[in-house]
């Protein structure tokens, strides 16, 4: 997204004509456009495994909630026939309350922070804001909370929102950019909640280390390998194992573009470590189909190492919003990601073509990451929940867009919060008409769903 040095009072001269030409109550409005649910999700199984078709219905056919994770395409369907605020930053683009978590950063402080970017790319703020509201809503209904109480968790993620950018608009530049949201906040948002402390005590005993004496194997000739663990790690399955051999036959030419989208250091640390064995890792419901593999290496012999190849499609934004500034979809991902986050992983990187079969962005498996599952929630949890992620999702559009823009538009939060309130409601029971629709096309064998619990 390119960017134009304003000073404060220009940008907010700007947002608040934004204001007048789309009224926050305007963000309000329930999607009305008529649209074929099943169609739509059909259609975005191109380019997929297809043979795991079926596993993404049936996981999407779990609860309303699962749907949901699984149906950002549908949801960017709608935004764009919506009005929006005009006013511009990075979107993670599928900012569900899931997709928040904690991981360390490269100083291995524990940080709490948006952890999904495969949708990512610039456009209208409130985007990101109503799908992670809608979130809200949708599982607090799931959990058994009565409307009342949805709006209420929706009013304290848009007033958190709407707090921290204005706390974000008021500091420097540098400040914001350097801005960390760590587990000690959460701990002071919640008042050293019991829950959160176990989830974050879980965070850090998740190192590669440990994963590695609990997934890897050594062979009788020394090499390592990793094991099998259905339903989520596994080397060969009918459904992938021609994704899989596909995968390793391009190894090399992977490993050599994925290296060299790696900053100098990056590329001498990655220099220290010998592949050992790779196989599938199953995805999240939003990207089962999606091709993805883990690769284990080992430095001097001892020290393990796990990244995760993830195929990167078009973002589903590109329809409504235009295609991405980087010809490569595990470039776009990086880029979001690195001007969203406050770190980022130091192996992040991509690689692969079209030329290859695919594209990839890469990470490390598995770092002191945590996230917080909802299913247990109370209700203060939910607001304690809600304010995080409010307060997470602040500190990324300001890092990666302009506060004071943001914070013109979207004023001291009120207005801003019954506007999201409604939409959240309004669009809880879209998503409610189209699980059923979905529900409805699997009994009748319009589309195949398997719960798919061997994950193959």
């Amino acid at each position: 997204m390119s960017r134009t040095p304003t000073d404060g009072g220009v940008a907010v001269a700007r947002s608040k004509a934004a204001r007048a030409s789309t009224p926050r109550s305007a963000l309000g409005r329930a999607p009305k456009a008529k649209r074929d649910a099943v169609a739509l999700l059909e259609a975005s199984h191109r380019g997929r495994v297809p043979e795991l078709k079926a596993i993404r219905y049936g996981r999407m056919l779990a609860d309303p909630f699962a749907f949901y994770r699984g149906g950002a395409g549908l949801m960017a369907y709608d935004l764009a026939r919506l009005p929006h605020s005009g006013v511009h930053t990075q979107l993670c683009g599928d900012a569900h309350l899931n997709n928040f978590g904690l991981f360390a950063s490269p100083e291995r402080t524990l940080l709490f922070d948006i952890n999904d970017f495969d949708e990512s790319l610039p456009g209208p703020f409130d985007w990101d804001l109503r799908r992670l509201a809608a979130s809200f809503a949708i599982a607090a209904d799931v959990h058994g909370h009565d409307e009342a109480r949805q709006r209420a968790v929706v009013d304290t993620l848009v007033r958190a929102y709407a707090d921290r950018l204005a706390r974000f608009a008021r500091m420097d530049v540098l400040d914001v950019w350097y801005y960390r949201l760590t587990s000690e906040t959460l701990l002071e948002l919640s008042g050293d909640d019991e829950h959160e402390l176990e989830v974050i005590r879980k965070a850090r005993r998740k190192t590669s280390a440990l994963f590695a004496a609990e997934a890897t194997e050594r062979l009788p000739d020394g090499r390592w390998n990793i094991k099998d663990a259905p339903p989520f790690v596994y080397h060969d399955s009918a459904a992938t194992n021609r994704e899989l051999g596909r995968f390793r036959a391009q190894l090399p030419r992977f490993l050599e573009d994925y290296r060299a989208s790696l900053a100098f250091d990056r590329r001498t640390l990655l220099d220290r470590y010998v592949l050992q064995d790779v196989a599938v890792k199953v995805p999240g419901v939003g990207s089962v189909g999606r091709r993805c593999f883990i690769a284990l290496f080992v430095a001097s012999g001892q020290h393990p190492l796990f990244l995760q190849f993830k195929e990167a499609a078009d973002s589903v934004l590109e329809v409504p919003l235009g295609r991405s500034r980087e010809a490569h979809d595990g470039e776009r991902i990086v880029n979001g990601q690195r001007l969203m986050q406050a770190a980022s992983d130091i192996f992040l990187g991509w690689a692969g073509s079209d030329a290859l079969g695919a594209e990839f962005y890469v990470r490390q498996l598995r770092d002191m990451k945590a996230s917080f599952d909802v299913a247990g929630f109370k209700g203060r949890d939910f607001h304690e929940y809600a304010e995080a992620c409010g307060y997470a999702l602040a500190r990324a559009h300001a890092k990666a867009g302009c506060p004071d823009e943001l914070l013109g538009y979207v004023g001291k939060g009120g207005a801003l919060s019954s506007a999201m309130q409604a939409f959240a409601l309004a669009y809880r029971r879209r998503n409610e008409a189209d699980f059923e629709a979905l529900k409805k096309a699997a009994s009748t064998g319009q589309v195949p769903a398997d719960a798919g619990d061997d994950g193959r």
